[in-house]
């Protein structure tokens, strides 16, 4: 039993599992890349994001952390005034608000990204 005093947190569900997560998807019709969002909780989100062979990286920095997990193809990471080659495997963290871009994009690129917390819920709150 719970003490009264005892601050009640919110259950959320014990397990999901995401099937399709890090598999690279086609964007849609006159779109460049390909966004799917697999999981929103508040203290993360975790979506999958596609640019085909040669394609151009059109995202802004975003109001949380990120982690990247490389799943297909190559690309070069620009991030902070630095570059660096990531591919199949590679692990990338970019802190909030940074400027970053994946440039010579060679196969079709897919990565894993995780949010903490979850994807844009810092908006309000950025500097």
């Amino acid at each position: 039993m719970v003490p009264p005093s005892a601050p009640q947190t919110r259950m959320l569900p014990l397990m999901h599992v995401m099937h399709t997560a890090g598999h690279y998807k086609s964007p849609p019709e006159g779109e460049s890349v390909s966004w799917i969002e697999h999981l929103r909780v508040p203290a993360l989100s975790v979506g999958t994001y596609s640019v085909p062979d040669g394609g151009a990286d059109t995202q802004s920095p975003h109001t949380e952390d990120e982690v990247y997990v490389v799943t297909a193809g190559t690309a070069v990471l620009e991030s902070g005034g630095e570059r660096a080659e990531v591919g199949p495997g590679s692990v990338v963290y970019v802190p909030a608000h940074e400027a970053h871009r994946f440039t010579a994009i060679t196969g079709d690129f897919a990565v894993l990204v995780f949010f903490a917390p979850a994807e844009y819920s810092q908006a309000s709150t950025s500097r």
